[in-house]
């Protein structure tokens, strides 16, 4: 008998563990808060815009909403191949936009990820490197650069980012946006689909596709349609959004971004720097801008993203302070670079190479383990430095959606199943892959003598860029506190 439902814990804005909840009502009261705030920030707006003068808004800066998702792969969405994930909403967006193939987070954690996000900086360079960590006080982020540019900033849904005076966020809960008519930056930055998930609803776990980095077994079937079944409640939202938008007739004025954060909780995806823990999925729609059903391949990262707002706000992102020393050019500056003319399509390239950063800091369990890589148009290098000790992470130890108790069970018998799960928790010092030929990044070609010259070359790159950011591996790994946490010395279940 399959059952009906698997437990978890989730995140709170503070970065907190707490009691297990209850997604159904969760996710009931969320949604209804959700919907009646859009409603109310969104037809306030529409009223203020309709009585202002023109002196009184700025009519040439488009309004901006950015759309974050919370742990979900880019490949579990139907425009970017899943054959299993019914996202019709996201769909649409793609079909109305520019559509990114090779979109990259440098950390593929939740907190890391989003003030690299929202400051344009590095996390070693921000000091937001762990999970559940805060900027270094004085960085300053989108809320600051857009709101010197006139623009009302407001953050509605998930946090998990500090301090407070660094991302000063305007949040819809306390009346959403302001009624000056101003011109808006709303990001909504939804909670799911992080676990917990919700039960089964249309999808068959017997029926999915699953990825060979996976042990193929009921347990985690029966997660998979857990988390598809997250995915589309997102996709809910996403079109409540877009629906709200045309109503108050406010789709050719505003800038709609989609990105999904990194990868999904499945063991191989997030806490990892592959392509399925750092790609993101990225969808842009500007009307009159951005030509519809266009796709674009060009590298970007996630600390492009506010140079490119700054810009298309009518900024010069080459001038911005972010309050943090040690840019590439030496001064304050982004580490990220504008891409709005790739979004114009007057270029087709944009970065060389994207970066990736994790540390298991702020995780509480597991110890020390960093990864570092580099990736360019095809390939992808990646250093574990102290590759000897045996990965851990919080699901292995609180084991809520009962998927890793079947991996140990099924490698005791299959060894398929054995391989599966080794490649997960002891792998080698150095990695290398050819991701046009082996996308889930399976076949390690670090030994192969046919790409000595090129892995010399990527592992000199990828010294130079951690130099830059004044990331030093394993010592800056090793001196932060966050491992003195309660988690540590936690028995993995085995």
């Amino acid at each position: 008998m399959i059952p009906r439902r698997i437990c978890g814990l989730a995140e709170n804005d503070s970065g907190n563990y707490p009691k297990r909840m209850n997604y159904q009502n969760r996710f009931s009261k969320l949604r209804h808060g959700l919907l009646l705030l859009s409603f109310i920030s969104l037809t306030a707006l529409a009223q203020d815009a309709s009585t202002a003068s023109a002196t009184e808004r700025d009519t040439d800066k488009p309004n901006i909403l950015l759309i974050l998702a919370d742990d979900l792969s880019w490949f579990d969405i139907g425009c970017y191949g899943s054959k299993d994930v019914k996202t019709p909403n996201i769909d649409r967006l793609a079909k109305e936009g520019m559509q990114f193939s090779n979109a990259f987070t440098a950390t593929a954690m939740c907190s890391p990820t989003r003030q690299q996000l929202y400051t344009g900086l590095f996390p070693v360079r921000n000091e937001a490197m762990a999970n559940h960590s805060k900027v270094k006080s004085g960085t300053k982020s989108m809320v600051h650069h857009l709101g010197d540019l006139g623009y009302q900033v407001v953050l509605r849904g998930k946090s998990h980012i500090g301090p407070e005076k660094s991302f000063p966020f305007k949040r819809a809960k306390q009346l959403s946006l302001p009624t000056l008519p101003k011109p808006f930056c709303l990001v909504v930055a939804s909670g799911i689909p992080h676990n917990p998930w919700p039960e089964v609803d249309g999808y068959d776990p017997a029926s999915l596709t699953m990825p060979p980095y996976l042990i193929d077994n009921e347990e985690t079937r029966i997660a998979m349609a857990q988390y598809f079944t997250a995915i589309s409640r997102l996709d809910d939202q996403v079109g409540t959004l877009l629906g709200e938008l045309e109503e108050m007739n406010q789709i050719d004025n505003t800038v709609v971004i989609f990105t999904s954060e990194q990868g999904s909780a499945f063991f191989g995806g997030k806490w990892t720097c592959y392509d399925r823990g750092l790609k993101t999925a990225f969808i842009v729609r500007w009307p009159g801008k951005v030509a519809p059903g266009s796709q674009s391949d060009a590298l970007i990262q996630y600390v492009d993203v506010v140079p490119t707002l700054v810009e298309l706000a009518g900024g010069d992102p080459n001038g911005v302070d972010t309050g943090r020393p040690g840019a590439p050019d030496g001064g304050h500056g982004f580490d990220g670079k504008s891409f709005l003319s790739i979004l114009k399509g007057e270029q087709e390239e944009h970065n060389d190479y994207v970066y990736g950063v994790h540390t298991m800091q702020g995780a509480w369990v597991g110890g020390p383990y960093p990864i570092r890589s580099v990736r360019d148009q095809r390939y992808k290098y990646i250093w574990n430095p102290l590759h000897e000790r045996r990965f851990a992470n919080f699901l292995m130890v609180v084991d809520k959606l009962n998927c890793w108790r079947s991996w140990v069970r099924d490698a005791k018998v299959d060894p398929k199943a054995g391989e599966i799960m080794n490649r997960w928790v002891q792998r080698p010092e150095f990695e290398f892959y050819d991701t046009k030929e082996d996308p889930f990044e399976l076949n390690n070609l670090a030994d192969d003598p046919a790409y000595t010259e090129k892995i010399a070359q990527m592992k000199e790159l990828l010294a130079a860029w951690m130099e830059q950011q004044g990331d030093k591996g394993t010592e800056t790994e090793l001196s932060n506190p966050a491992y003195k946490g309660k988690w540590v010395g936690r028995e993995v279940i085995q």
